[in-house]
């Protein structure tokens, strides 16, 4: 697994990285060149943008470096007698499980805390390393932090103004919306379909259950907007209140938990139980024997 940045990542990082070789072991680096720098003196970026490291990629990532070491440098900044993790943090946590003491750097000065917020956005984003969500709030800590405009932030990442502003709007979507989004659940295209529906939760669901594709989730939100709709999405939320109300009385009834999914004229009714001695209560109960 290639360890290299992405092409096309601002010249910023670029610049600050440089073609540097690694230095031989032993070997005293020039000021400003790569470094070995102990892992232990080592901090990451607490406004790193990516909030998820896939636990397979970070693997297989690890048995690369710890065959072949580490081919890129990472970027670090001073942080007292340590450093901070400017770029380079997948590989920081690579080289860790990879058993490695010591990683190849290459430590700046003078990088503040909004350029090592850019260089971290830059970094992820043009790797494709980040959800859309990550992506969106890196976008808005540099609006709301550091005074970005929408404009400036879209000639940072290389992206449209409208990519910008359409990645925004998912964080104002409902709770549910956006952990469907995250979980895969939904994709990016149905999250801006439902950013325009009354009701963008209903809708997601709906999109769930039923599989909807992104064109069909459009018409949807539109026709809902239109009005019609609006009844069968009244209707949708008493059913769903109901069946709600009805998992509780019999969660109630039988002290587990109780899921009723209605689909159509029927459905099903699913009882979770955590102990074997809650599965011989439930067939007891079903047999109509005395517990």
């Amino acid at each position: 697994m290639s360890d290299k940045p992405g092409k096309g990542l601002g010249m910023g990082l670029q610049a600050l990285l440089g073609e540097q070789p690694r230095p031989a072991p032993g070997a005293e680096a020039a000021v400003g060149g790569v470094r070995e720098i102990e892992i232990a003196r080592i901090r990451p970026n607490p406004n790193q943008p990516r909030i998820q490291f896939d636990e397979t990629g970070l693997t297989e990532l690890a048995e690369s470096i710890a065959e072949r070491g580490v081919l890129q440098p990472i970027l670090l900044r001073p942080e007292g007698d340590d450093f901070q993790i400017v770029a380079g943090e997948r590989r920081w946590r690579a080289a860790q499980r990879a058993g490695l003491h010591a990683i190849p750097a290459i430590v700046r000065d003078g990088i503040d805390e909004a350029t090592t917020a850019e260089l971290a956005l830059i970094e992820n984003v043009q790797r494709e390393d980040l959800n859309a969500l990550e992506e969106a709030e890196a976008y808005r800590q540099l609006i709301n932090r550091f005074g970005h405009g929408q404009d400036e932030i879209g000639r940072l990442v290389h992206k449209s103004r409208s990519h910008v502003t359409n990645l925004l709007r998912l964080l104002d979507l409902p709770e549910f919306v956006k952990q469907s989004l995250l979980h895969g659940d939904i994709s990016m295209g149905h999250a801006r379909a439902v950013a325009a529906a009354p009701d963008p939760e209903l809708l997601t669901r709906d999109i769930i259950a039923k599989g909807l594709s992104v064109r069909q989730a459009e018409q949807r939100a539109k026709a809902a907007k239109r009005g019609p709709r609006e009844l069968v999405l009244t209707d949708a939320r008493r059913v769903d209140a109901d069946i709600a109300a009805l998992e509780r009385q019999l969660g109630d009834m039988l002290g587990l938990k109780v899921q009723v999914a209605n689909k159509g004229k029927g459905g099903t009714v699913s009882l979770h139980y955590s102990s074997l001695d809650q599965l011989d209560m439930i067939c007891q109960r079903l047999s109509g024997e005395s517990i």
